[in-house]
């Protein structure tokens, strides 16, 4: 699964990358589909990773909203913030976690949840494709072949 994560990481730092060359008018504004915006949508996508590896850890999970992150360099800086801890637990992943249930809701499998999480990010990534070219932009590539990921288990 680390290697699904580390593509997700790879691609969302790509997305970074892009929305650098993209007015800020044009990341702000509201878009069919999706939380809103290509922006906010980079935010859910760092959001929903982070509260999901709290949870999983049973931490509180810290609800922020969007106002907070309302600029590209923000939510460049809150992913920066979050990826040592989300990178460290799933260092740490075990198979046994695989069936462990969520120390919150005490309902899902924690396997699930992180499966949940990858599926999620690359939902969004689409989305963002879809806008991009919608504006005139190139996407990011989707492509997972030829990232040079480490392979895990």
């Amino acid at each position: 699964m680390l290697t699904l994560f580390q593509y997700n990481w790879q691609v969302r730092n790509e997305w970074f990358e892009w929305c650098k060359q993209v007015p800020e008018d044009e990341l702000l504004a509201k878009r069919t589909g999706g939380v809103g915006s290509i922006l906010e949508t980079l935010y859910h996508i760092v959001d929903v990773e982070y509260s999901w590896i709290q949870i999983l850890q049973g931490k509180p999970d810290i609800e922020e909203a969007f106002h907070k992150y309302d600029s590209l360099q923000k939510v460049i800086d809150l992913s920066e913030e979050c990826h040592p801890e989300v990178e460290a637990y799933l260092g740490n992943w075990t198979n046994q976690m695989e069936e462990e249930l969520d120390l919150r809701f005490n309902k899902f499998r924690k396997g699930e949840i992180l499966r949940h999480i990858i599926a999620h990010e690359i939902h969004h990534s689409g989305q963002l494709s879809i806008w991009s070219r919608e504006i005139g932009r190139k996407p990011v590539s989707a492509n997972l072949i030829d990232r040079r990921l480490v392979l895990s288990k």
